[in-house]
């Protein structure tokens, strides 16, 4: 199968930062699926573990996590999908990557691509949507809750991958989001995926929470620059 590996983490302007590899087919087995691979997205992580470093790989190395494709097969313990189901998934960091024709990954980490996403629009989600579901409920201490409208949450650089499925799960949670950025098409951005209000995170950001009529926030989710916006997160968010 065709696959995009390294062998030196090079310098990506480098040609032979990253190449092009012919791999053995892996074959299914265990809890195992074998997943022909439509798309896969580019995150962060893959970037920080390619970045230059003295290590060489005895073998090539494919990298990628998030990806969407069909099932070709499955393992003999495998109980949740069958050959031609469309999936999508976050992949396994300690196992070979999703930027391969074909893909191995345990089916206990991987959903049923939804039907109203395409291949490419699914494979964008699972980091991001996983990292912003653990920021909202597995590491603050709140739950869905339709009802409860009150409850107010900054988003700091909301129009990016986390910030935008943040903003919808806090919408969906109960909240009143208010989103941070910094050009037009950015702030059009936020408001549709749910913000009820967007001020400029380039300005100092209580005046602009004043003038909504905000003076404190429930929660802060900072997906920037710690540095830069910590103590003004300590003045804006609220006692529990």
């Amino acid at each position: 199968m065709k696959a995009i590996a390294l062998t030196h983490y090079l310098p990506i302007e480098d040609p032979d930062s990253l190449q092009d590899v012919e791999l053995p087919e892996p074959t299914a087995s265990g809890h195992d699926l074998l997943v022909r691979v439509e798309a896969i997205s580019v995150n962060p992580v893959d970037t920080k573990i390619r970045s230059p470093k003295p290590q060489v790989e005895s073998q090539p190395k494919v990298l990628g996590y998030d990806a969407a494709g069909v099932v070709e097969a499955v393992g003999e313990n495998v109980t949740l999908f069958q050959p031609g189901d469309e999936v999508y998934y976050a992949g396994d960091i300690t196992r070979s990557g999703t930027n391969a024709q074909l893909h191995l990954v345990d089916e206990r980490l991987v959903g049923r691509k939804p039907m109203t996403l395409d291949f490419a629009q699914a494979a964008a989600l699972p980091l991001t949507t996983i990292t912003a579901w653990e920021l909202l409920f597995d590491r603050m201490p709140y739950a869905i809750d339709m009802e409860n409208n009150a409850r107010t949450l900054l988003v700091i650089a909301g129009a990016g991958g986390v910030g935008s499925i943040a903003i919808q799960l806090a919408r969906h949670a109960g909240f009143t989001v208010i989103a941070t950025a910094s050009r037009s098409e950015t702030v059009d951005w936020c408001k549709s995926m749910g913000a009820r209000h967007v001020i400029d995170h380039r300005q100092p950001l209580a005046p602009q929470l004043q003038a909504l009529g905000i003076g404190q926030v429930d929660a802060v989710l900072n997906l920037a620059d710690t540095d830069r916006y910590w103590e003004a997160i300590g003045e804006l968010i609220a006692p529990l």
